[in-house]
């Protein structure tokens, strides 16, 4: 792998120079009528449920919306492929500011009320 203009590039083909960019995106892997998720990243033109490079985190939109296992991702991993360059996905992006965001005011509010 290699750096063009912040964005990871995968180098194929005997050094030809062929770029692929990566996205986030969820792949599918319940059964049928039971969706599941995996949050993985992956090269931008792989199918839905095609192969990636990393798995990230999970959703189980079944589980009730307060329940903690619902959403879970990596964020030290998240943080580091967006800065690569890996775009999320619409999903994705929604999760990310559904989940992560609300989670840093209430650790800060926690923090304050420890001290």
């Amino acid at each position: 792998m290699g750096m063009l203009d912040g964005k990871v590039v995968l180098v194929t083909g005997g050094g030809r120079g062929i770029g692929r960019e990566f996205c986030l995106a969820m792949a599918r892997a319940g059964a049928r009528k039971k969706p599941f998720y995996h949050i993985v990243v992956a090269d931008s033109r792989n199918p839905r449920d095609g192969s990636f490079l990393e798995k990230l985190g999970t959703y189980d939109p079944k589980l009730p919306k307060d329940h903690q296992d619902r959403v879970k991702l990596n964020g030290e991993r998240l943080k580091y492929w967006i800065s690569k360059g890996a775009q999320p996905s619409d999903s994705v992006r929604t999760l990310i500011a559904r989940h992560l965001t609300p989670a840093a005011p209430v650790a800060a509010e926690a923090a304050a009320d420890a001290k």
